[in-house]
């Protein structure tokens, strides 16, 4: 009989931190979604603003960080990571982990016009992002700087019409809502202006109303103190019908531009992957938020129309846009080159 031969003695060793990680996600992973949102959160959750600070965007976030930061027991952190039309701070929620402690701001331009258009933006609206809900509808406006040679709508177009190339516009950015909205005005209309990104609205009224750029195509909100004060003068409104805040400004759709009279959203979202139970949560407390006598008022006294709508619709929402801009830039042949 052949001899048994002991194995020699090898020493235990500690696994590697790659495989200490995917255990611990894996663990993570086998808890129940409601037990995740249970607790959830337990530090401060971020909110991206994909635009610098002083645009509708931001106005929106601001205005119901504080009362959801009061629902959810932590701090919430407006964080503005403007440049690129929105695609920047949009492709920096993308990237985290969905674990609902960064979510970010969603706007037209970042769901539907600017990936409408530009294929390298690094990210697919309808696939790399959770849908939370859209919290408001705001018009758009197109509006001049007192200096420009006309105050209506007719008056405006002959001056265009007489002067191709003269003026420029100025809008949040490359790819933005205001830029593609503007550029399917000049086709529809046959005239010809000078696009002039910014990294944001509150960047490109700045230099509207210091008579730097005379065009500008902004959000109703960040726009109106400007209009209200005389320091730009509106030419028409992006709205369903003309507004209490500026009743003597024909709709886009009275001009018979049909096409251009779409409204702009400031919904949130979060990185693919959020549980649904944090999505309810997160969802919950914005909607209680915006309810508030205090900050529905301030809201709708920008002009904006509240929504609050449940994850699966604004979803729904952010297909047909984005649908809607994808025939926009195969009809009217747009390009960022």
């Amino acid at each position: 009989m052949t001899p048994t031969r002991s194995r020699p003695h090898l020493p235990l060793l500690a696994p590697p931190r790659t495989v200490l990680a995917a255990l611990a996600l894996a663990a993570h992973a086998c808890l129940p979604q409601a037990a995740l949102a249970q607790d959830y959160p337990t530090k401060p959750v971020r909110l991206v603003v994909p635009f610098a600070a002083g645009g509708t965007t931001d106005i929106v976030a601001r205005v119901v960080s504080n009362g959801m930061a009061a629902a959810l027991g932590q701090p919430v952190i407006v964080d503005n990571k403007g440049g690129g039309g929105g695609a920047i701070g949009s492709l920096e929620v993308a990237k985290q982990r969905p674990d609902g402690y960064t979510l970010g701001m969603a706007t037209v331009s970042t769901t539907a016009s600017a990936p409408a258009i530009n294929k390298k933006i690094g990210y697919d609206p309808l696939t790399d992002f959770t849908p939370i809900i859209n919290i408001a509808a705001t018009p758009n406006v197109v509006a001049v700087h007192p200096s420009f040679p006309a105050r209506d709508h007719k008056a405006f177009l002959q001056a265009l019409k007489a002067n191709p190339g003269k003026y420029s516009f100025a809008t949040s950015g490359n790819a933005s809502i205001g830029h593609m909205q503007m550029e399917l005005f000049k086709s529809l209309t046959g005239t010809f202006m000078t696009h002039i990104p910014y990294r944001g609205s509150g960047p490109a009224l700045n230099d509207t109303v210091a008579g730097q750029v005379p065009i500008v195509f902004d959000n109703l909100p960040s726009a109106l103190p400007f209009i209200k004060s005389g320091q730009l003068v509106a030419i028409a409104v992006a709205a369903p019908q003309r507004l209490a805040q500026l009743p003597g400004v024909p709709t886009f759709k009275e001009m018979g531009l049909v096409a251009v009279n779409r409204m702009a959203y400031y919904g949130v979202v979060g990185p693919k992957g959020l549980p649904r139970p944090v999505v309810d949560k997160v969802a919950a407390a914005i909607k209680r938020t915006a309810e508030s006598p205090e900050v529905k008022k301030r809201i709708e006294d920008t002009g904006s129309l509240l929504v609050l709508n449940t994850p699966d619709e604004f979803a729904a929402q952010m297909r047909a846009e984005l649908a809607v801009y994808q025939k926009v830039v195969e009809t009217q042949k747009l390009t960022l080159d």
